[in-house]
């Protein structure tokens, strides 16, 4: 992700995001959005917003209902890991047996030999089991197979670990960094800290995800915030070098496994998927958060643009609904951005 010099014009929110009305937005922009009304209301989207330069340009649905982020979560434990990096609570360079990191039924000696840095990237070689499901792990190869750091499997023990490790350095829960390192500064509108919690199959694993609800328009937020690489109105919130690092590219999707992953065509960062577009897409040089269902946080740096989105589940208590897929979403933000550049 190429660093950029942002608007002068750039506003941050206060309380409430501020409205770009729609006679002060270009004609082409605004047939862009009526665009994608006509997209999302053939989608499963349950909200969207399109911020640039600080200001909304389009709102769909309820952007003030939260929802749990499911994978888009990994990506806001990168952003936090910023602070004990740069401060050296954590070193990316220990290994797991450095740090005292088991789970149930014992790792190899081989396994425990995965850096920090390598979970953050997903390449740790490690495949045991995770608390929870949503990753590639039915595709790894044989435990011990791979040697750590070399090779690229989406799965979410190495996810699920990083946050143990995080908390360990911290002696705080994930969501009370989140809360006091984040969401305080953010001046967030719906999180609320006693709603988060981890679940998971503990038989599996005793490192459970740190799953959370947030709202579209409060994911908007921290998306603003990794768009002006963790600085919040002039508080440095995360190091600029830990931003700049962990959302460009360490492992591009010709480099993954399995071949249905590669096939995505989108690479890896440190928690963050980093878009391989061409140069002359509005999602050029982009990159994003990313949930199962539909839940996406794009940041276009190139357009001082960040659009969030929400697919809200469960639906009635059911996981198995439809989804909104990253090719339907990646149309629905190319209208957008491509029309409303100016």
């Amino acid at each position: 992700m190429a660093s950029t010099a942002y608007s002068a014009q750039a506003v941050f929110p206060g309380k409430t995001w501020e409205e770009l009305p729609a006679d002060k937005q270009t004609a082409a922009c605004r047939q862009g959005q009526a665009e994608a009304q006509h997209l999302l209301e053939q989608q499963a989207s349950t909200a969207l917003l399109l911020i640039r330069d600080g200001r909304v340009l389009f709102s769909y649905g309820r952007t003030d209902v939260s929802g749990i982020i499911e994978s888009a979560r990994k990506s806001i434990l990168s952003m936090l890991y910023g602070k004990y990096v740069d401060n050296a609570a954590i070193d990316l360079d220990q290994t797991l047996a450095q740090l005292g990191i088991d789970d149930v039924g014992g790792l190899l000696d081989s396994e425990k030999q995965a850096r920090a840095r390598d979970l953050l990237t997903a390449r740790s070689g490690v495949f045991h089991a995770a608390a929870n499901t949503g990753d590639d792990l039915s595709s790894a190869p044989a435990r011990g197979s791979q040697t750590p750091g070399s090779y690229f499997l989406y799965n979410n023990w190495d996810f699920n670990v990083a946050g143990t490790i995080l908390e360990n350095a911290t002696h705080k829960s994930v969501y009370q960094l989140f809360d006091e390192d984040i969401a305080q500064t953010l001046q967030l509108q719906d999180f609320q800290l006693n709603a988060q919690k981890k679940f998971g199959d503990t038989s599996k694993s005793r490192h459970l995800p740190y799953h959370f609800l947030l709202s579209t328009r409060d994911m908007a937020r921290l998306g603003y915030l990794a768009l002006h690489q963790g600085n919040w109105n002039g508080r440095q919130l995360i190091p600029v070098d830990w931003m700049h690092k962990t959302t460009s590219m360490v492992t591009p999707s010709s480099a993954m496994h399995p071949a249905t992953t590669a096939a995505r065509k989108l690479g890896y960062g440190y928690m963050w998927w980093v878009l391989e577009e061409p140069a002359n897409s509005p999602l050029y040089q982009a990159y994003m958060a990313w949930g199962l269902h539909g839940q996406y946080l794009l940041v276009i740096p190139r357009l001082q643009m960040v659009i969030a989105h929400q697919r809200k589940v469960p639906v009635d208590g059911k996981w198995d609904v439809p989804k909104v897929g990253k090719q339907a979403f990646f149309g629905i933000a190319a209208t957008l951005a491509g029309a409303c550049q100016q």
